[in-house]
């Protein structure tokens, strides 16, 4: 976090939250009730004081305040930033890259969730080409796009299917998820409300 951010929770540590004011969408934009953050040092301030609570629930840390984020999906989003047939290179809305991914997830709309140690993330839906030539079978080889479709299908119906991904020198199983499933599997909460009994900001 900020050092700003630091002094400000020590200075004023009980602060009331704000719920249902900041989300993030599918492609990593910040919303201030409703309407996309298009500033971006705004966004990149946000970012880098973006948090999750032991409860499950992220929040963005301003000064002494914590506002929790509504998820439209999941807590983090994937971009690739690799050039084009070259090995994948992510890199989170928030700017942060991670070292390595623990699991590779495909839902049942097709969408390719990735969990790294900053939190599970969708992959941005603009860089699917980028990412397409890390997808591999069992044996480390390239696919076909008829191979790689067909492996696909199969998962997006919640079947099992011998489909890879590789990232930073590991290569990793994608397995299938039904999109109502993530929060509970992954640990989080899209959309944190407050106590009945505590004080909050709107």
């Amino acid at each position: 976090m900020d050092d700003l951010v630091l002094r400000g929770m020590a200075k004023w540590p009980n602060v009331p939250a704000v719920y249902g004011w900041l989300a993030l969408n599918r492609r990593g934009e910040w919303l201030i009730k409703g309407d996309v953050v298009s500033n971006p040092t705004i966004s990149a301030f946000i970012g880098r004081n973006y948090e999750r609570g032991s409860d499950g629930r992220w929040f963005f840390q301003n000064g002494p305040q914590r506002v929790f984020v509504t998820l439209a999906y999941t807590p983090q989003v994937y971009r690739a930033v690799n050039p084009a047939d070259t090995p994948l290179e992510l890199e989170s809305h928030t700017g942060a890259r991670p070292d390595a991914i623990s699991t590779a997830w495909l839902d049942e709309h097709g969408a390719l969730l990735l969990d790294a140690a900053s939190g599970v993330g969708i992959v941005h839906d603009h860089d699917l080409d980028l990412v397409v030539p890390a997808f591999a079978d069992d044996h480390g080889r390239r696919l076909t796009d008829a191979a790689l479709d067909e492996l696909m299908v199969k998962l997006q119906q919640g079947q099992d299917a011998p489909l890879w991904i590789g990232y930073g020198g590991a290569t990793i199983r994608v397995g299938t998820v039904q999109s109502r499933e993530v929060p509970r599997r992954f640990g989080f909460d899209p959309a944190p409300k407050p106590p009945e009994d505590h004080p909050q900001c709107t």
